[in-house]
């Protein structure tokens, strides 16, 4: 068989359709537009979601919750099984974001760093090396298999992380730097004329 003896697979090339061909071609007359109205014009081309007019199908919709991609945190992610089978770390070592680079599991440093715990085919034999992984944020499931192999994880936290004053390294990882508003109720009862009272009687 030559490659000039190879028929075409039928439906994998589609004829194209030539409009305004006469009627019998089934494009010709209005050429696929139909009779009169907006779109039947030249230049004419729907917005998105348009519908004519009628309330569009995302407003009908009820609007409930609060979308939080604006201010969501886009991580790299590199799974400890994938790790472990790299040659760069199946006898242990440091793991940091440049090493993962440098081996191909992360694109680049320019977003955060996040280590899950997948184990993958390492999931029957468990962690047997020591790893010293420092990562912006790492699983609980990953710092229990790497402590107890020996091997120590820092978590350095994200640029929202510092904000806050979470120390992702402590046990008490609750916010320190958030100021808490006084409520509707503590406001409505100050009354600046005790304050002033208050620090008179304390000269005196």
């Amino acid at each position: 068989m030559m490659i000039h003896d190879i028929t075409k697979l039928a439906g994998k090339y589609k004829a194209r359709k030539r409009i305004g061909r006469g009627e019998g071609s089934g494009h010709g007359k209005t050429s696929g537009r139909g009779h009169k109205g907006a779109s039947s014009r030249s230049g004419y081309s729907a917005r998105h979601a348009y519908e004519g007019g009628q309330m569009p199908y995302f407003r009908r919709l009820a609007k409930r919750g609060f979308p939080n991609s604006e201010f969501r945190t886009e991580f790299w992610i590199a799974n400890l099984g994938d790790i472990l089978a790299h040659p760069d770390f199946a006898r242990g070592g440091v793991v940091n974001a440049e090493k993962l680079v440098a081996a191909g599991l992360i694109r680049d440093t320019k977003r955060p760093v996040k280590i899950l715990g997948d184990m993958g085919s390492f999931k029957e034999t468990g962690l047997k090396v020591k790893l010293q992984i420092t990562a912006d944020r790492v699983t609980d499931s990953v710092r229990k298999l790497v402590t107890d192999a020996g091997g120590t994880v820092t978590e350095s936290g994200t640029r929202r992380d510092r904000v806050r004053g979470v120390d992702r390294n402590a046990e008490d990882r609750r916010p320190k730097n958030l100021t808490k508003k006084p409520s509707v109720r503590a406001a409505k009862k100050f009354d600046p004329a005790k304050l002033k009272a208050g620090d008179a009687g304390d000269e005196g």
